[in-house]
């Protein structure tokens, strides 16, 4: 009997009797995911598509500011992500006055009908995860990156106080995913990058309030955690609770993937370059790097996959080259 996605990735993460390495590509559906139907149905024709092991539902990052008054726009990224308009929060006594969210409200209501949609009509023991925004990110998309950064440096209680209402309504819309029967979460830690904050800034500002959400989600089975960034400092998010999946963009930054698996107790994820390979290479350098990954993890569990979401211009060809290589190290 052929084995469930469920059944392999448990498998994978218990280290035993697992038949192939995991994989899994995710993207953004622009336009579409401004509507939960929508955005339901691509990502479950995506799904259908290409069979991977987990489905990560991936709205715009703007879903979980957009009730704080985020506005953004599509202009033609090929990564698929919406451009922020001015930044909501015009200062920092706004940002410290920010009110908690309804999650069954405006776009967090929406995203919850989608992921309500996506998990009545999945294909069965195909588990669903879904992106949450760490609180320090969101954050930066209702300042603009250069504010945040300002803020944080001069006014920290002010900045703590909104980070906190922040992380209240993230955890009140977690709670809300879990009660619909998600399997996991994708938590993006964006700011474990070098050169960008320093260690108790990141401690007091990035940590403390991600581990409160992720806290939460510990009752979870299949957390994906997120690393991202070109040059990050993985060691910052060893001790993140509650992820049994460490991701990162592993081909740009280290540690390379049997070295992140040396280090961290979860599963890795990774592999493949986004734009270099998957976006402008050929099926043969898609399977090569797949390959690569497969040897250098010499046996061990891992799921093949992208550093972050997969360019919406990849060839059809490259995603059915990267399914396909698992399946031949299966054979």
């Amino acid at each position: 009997m052929a084995i469930t996605h469920r059944q392999r990735l448990i498998n994978l993460l218990e280290a035993k009797g697992f038949d192939r390495p995991g994989v899994a590509l995710w993207r953004h559906f622009p336009v579409d995911d401004q509507d939960p139907e929508e955005l339901a149905r691509s990502t479950l024709e995506f799904q259908a598509q290409y069979d991977f092991d987990l489905i990560k539902v991936t709205p715009a990052s703007s879903f979980c500011v957009h009730g704080w008054g985020a506005r953004d726009v599509w202009k033609g990224n090929p990564e698929g992500t919406r451009d922020y308009q001015e930044p909501a929060v015009k200062d920092i006594r706004a940002f410290q006055a920010l009110k908690p969210l309804s999650p069954l409200e405006d776009s967090l209501g929406q995203q919850l009908r989608c992921l309500e949609i996506i998990l009545a009509n999945r294909q069965p023991d195909t588990p669903v995860i879904q992106t949450i925004f760490s609180p320090l990110s969101q954050a930066k998309n209702l300042l603009g990156k250069q504010k945040l950064l300002t803020c944080l440096r001069q006014y920290p209680q002010e900045m703590a106080d909104g980070l906190s209402t922040i992380t209240t309504t993230t955890i009140a819309f977690l709670k809300e995913c879990i009660k619909l029967g998600v399997d996991g979460i994708f938590f993006a830690e964006q700011h474990a990058q070098k050169n960008y904050l320093t260690p108790v800034e990141f401690n007091r500002f990035a940590r403390e309030f991600a581990v409160r959400i992720l806290d939460v989600g510990k009752e979870l089975w299949l957390n994906i955690l997120h690393v991202h960034g070109d040059e990050i400092h993985f060691e910052w998010v060893l001790d993140y609770p509650g992820a049994q999946i460490i991701n990162w963009h592993d081909q740009k930054s280290p540690p390379s993937l049997a070295e992140g698996s040396r280090m961290s107790s979860a599963l890795v994820c990774g592999g493949l370059r986004q734009w270099e390979t998957m976006a402008y290479g050929t099926p043969h350098q898609v399977r090569q790097e797949a390959d690569r990954a497969i040897t250098q993890m010499e046996g061990k569990p891992f799921i093949l996959g992208t550093g972050c979401v997969l360019p919406i211009i990849t060839p059809a060809g490259n995603i059915r080259a990267a399914r396909a290589s698992v399946e031949k190290a299966a054979r």
